[in-house]
């Protein structure tokens, strides 16, 4: 009996090594299309769950995910990529606005919010979703760190407008404006007053579209 040559050995091997290769990324495959659904699903209701925080439910009776408006770059938002806006509808009629944007000064750098706005131009919610302030100073800012858990310093923004809140009181109440803040650590709130005052102005301006009762995407 022959011994295999170099070649055929190699080759062999080169042939066990493709059929590995195709039948663990076919099993890849497969495991990505059947757990997909239930990613998607985990994914969405960990989104529903972030956006229940500044979007009453009794607000809105329609696929709130699916009423998507793309929202392009713009310092107003201090957004660099493209992002989506939900808008909240209430038997057709147009109840309020969901939407990102990033204060790009805080304290250890950019702070991710979440700003929910009414169809009168009210906020009807803020929320940090992702920050790296200082842990025990300038965290506060973020509600699950806040250790004011009755009136957290976040929810100070409820309700107001830059109708009801003039521009000059935009600020914390050191500098001279309606904001409480922590003595010390007011680099992070006032990164975030900013942003949010910033996001209402973006709103107003850019009222025609966002609030077009056909501008979503339900599909």
């Amino acid at each position: 009996m022959r011994k295999p040559t170099a070649a055929r050995m190699a080759l062999r091997t080169a042939v066990i090594l493709l059929l590995f290769v195709v039948v663990f990324t076919s099993l890849l495959a497969g495991a990505y299309l059947w757990t997909r659904p239930a990613v998607e699903a985990a994914a969405a209701e960990e989104k529903m769950k972030s956006i229940s925080e500044v979007l009453p439910g009794e607000l809105f009776d329609n696929d709130l995910l699916k009423s998507s408006l793309r929202i392009a770059p713009d310092p107003a938002l201090g957004l660099e990529d493209e992002s989506l806006a939900y808008q909240a509808r209430r038997g057709g009629q147009v109840t309020g606005l969901v939407f990102e944007a990033v204060a790009p000064d805080g304290y250890s750098g950019r702070i991710r919010l979440l700003i929910g706005v009414g169809v009168d131009g009210s906020l009807l919610g803020v929320r940090v979703t992702q920050h790296k302030e200082t842990p025990g100073l300038g965290d506060y800012i973020d509600p699950r760190k806040d250790r004011n858990r009755e009136r957290p310093w976040i929810r100070q923004f409820d309700g107001l407008s830059l109708a009801s809140v003039p521009e000059r009181e935009w600020r914390v109440r050191k500098d001279g404006g309606r904001f409480d803040s922590l003595a010390g650590a007011t680099v992070s709130p006032r990164a975030v007053i900013r942003a949010v005052h910033k996001a209402l102005r973006y709103v107003e301006d850019n009222r025609q579209r966002l609030f077009a009762a056909n501008s979503g995407e339900d599909g």
